[in-house]
């Protein structure tokens, strides 16, 4: 990799996002630091990092941010959200959200910089995923389905990328300790269920930066929750049974 990228970083404002922004402001590379927040990301104040207030919940929104773009190098999507409750009890708001920005937006933003990277034949998009969209549990239905299908986008948008010397990463963290848990769970009921085992939002970041550059298909964090994902592809009866009691805690 080049001493100086052109990176995009996608809910930038808190949590690993933000993290991403601070180390990859250290390297040298220019950020495009992109969240819905003004204030927030006004708190951004390297030189190298270039901020742009977008609403990634509305197609007009991505539109928007995308006439904004300079050429990228690189595209990290960050930005989700969720909500913790049975499918059932679940508002068309809420679903509506949780589809929008973890799955319309980064297909969106990808089907337009996808065309210049091809034209380079240099690129690479990385998605945070999450453990989520291998293993679902009950409260997170929905939650779970948009990163199921982040795996079946990328899994498709690698092959197609391929051709092109365009890499195609997922990262795929299990619980993380962000703000993203305090709107996802009011109730901190998950939170102090999963203290003991929550990720740091610095962990996902050092491991999403260092994918850059490389022709990694997906990480998986912590790693062993990517023994249990792969149980859970051949027996999944079996792993629903001897977890249940681990994947009720929300």
């Amino acid at each position: 990799m080049s001493k100086h990228k052109t990176i995009l970083v996608t809910g930038a404002t808190s949590g690993v996002g933000k993290c991403i922004v601070n180390i990859l402001a250290t390297e040298g590379h220019t950020i495009i630091a992109t969240g819905r927040s003004k204030e927030a990301l006004q708190s951004f104040t390297a030189p190298n990092i270039q901020m742009i207030q977008a609403d990634l919940s509305t197609i007009e929104g991505n539109h928007a941010l995308l006439e904004k773009l300079p050429v990228i190098d690189i595209a990290i999507y960050s930005a989700g959200v969720g909500t913790f409750a049975y499918a059932t009890d679940l508002t068309d708001a809420e679903i509506e959200q949780m589809l929008h920005v973890n799955i319309q937006a980064p297909i969106i933003l990808t089907k337009a910089l996808s065309h210049q990277m091809i034209e380079r034949k240099n690129g690479q998009f990385i998605f945070i995923g999450s453990q989520a969209g291998k293993v679902a549990t009950p409260k997170a239905s929905v939650y779970a389905a948009t990163k199921h299908a982040i795996i079946g986008f990328t899994n498709a948008l690698r092959m197609e990328l391929a051709p092109f010397n365009v890499q195609v990463t997922t990262i795929h963290p299990g619980p993380i300790d962000t703000p993203f848990l305090d709107h996802a769970d009011q109730t901190a009921t998950y939170r102090d269920a999963m203290k003991n085992v929550l990720l740091t939002p610095e962990q996902v970041a050092e491991a999403t930066v260092k994918t850059i550059g490389r022709n990694v298909r997906e990480v998986n964090l912590p790693s062993y929750m990517a023994i249990s994902s792969k149980l859970y592809a051949v027996a999944p009866s079996l792993v629903e049974k001897l977890g249940k009691r681990f994947f009720n805690k929300k």
